[in-house]
């Protein structure tokens, strides 16, 4: 399992103490260094089922900053890929990926039907 995360960011490190207290193993990805690119993010929106938009860091200061509220319903799903693999400071995070689920953001509840029924 890929965890795609941003240390500094308190989501992330409750994510990352609620994996390592379930003993679930996991590979740990900086965003920022090791921004997603295209491709990966193609294939894990597509395998997520998930509205683009939810890929977006919407609270985040670059996405603020470049007015995407306004801009992103105008943009094609091509276009918001290649911009989300632009920076990692753009992305949701954390990302957890696995053969067949992709997970944005960290609700428990949504991490216990996914991580616990596959890892268990």
């Amino acid at each position: 399992m890929l965890f795609i995360c941003y240390p500094k960011c308190s989501t992330c490190q409750k994510a990352k103490k609620w994996l390592d207290e379930h003993n679930i193993e996991y590979t740990e990805r900086h965003i920022v260094e090791d921004n997603p690119s295209y491709d990966e993010l193609k294939e894990w929106y597509t395998k997520s089922g998930l509205p683009l938009k939810k890929f977006f860091n919407t609270s985040g200061l670059l996405y603020k900053e470049m007015q995407l509220k306004d801009k992103l319903p105008a943009m094609s799903e091509e276009e918001q890929l290649k911009l989300l693999a632009t920076n990692g400071m753009l992305v949701k995070r954390p990302l957890v990926v696995n053969d067949d689920t992709v997970l944005v953001g960290f609700k428990e509840a949504d991490w216990i039907n996914s991580c616990f029924y596959l890892y268990y």
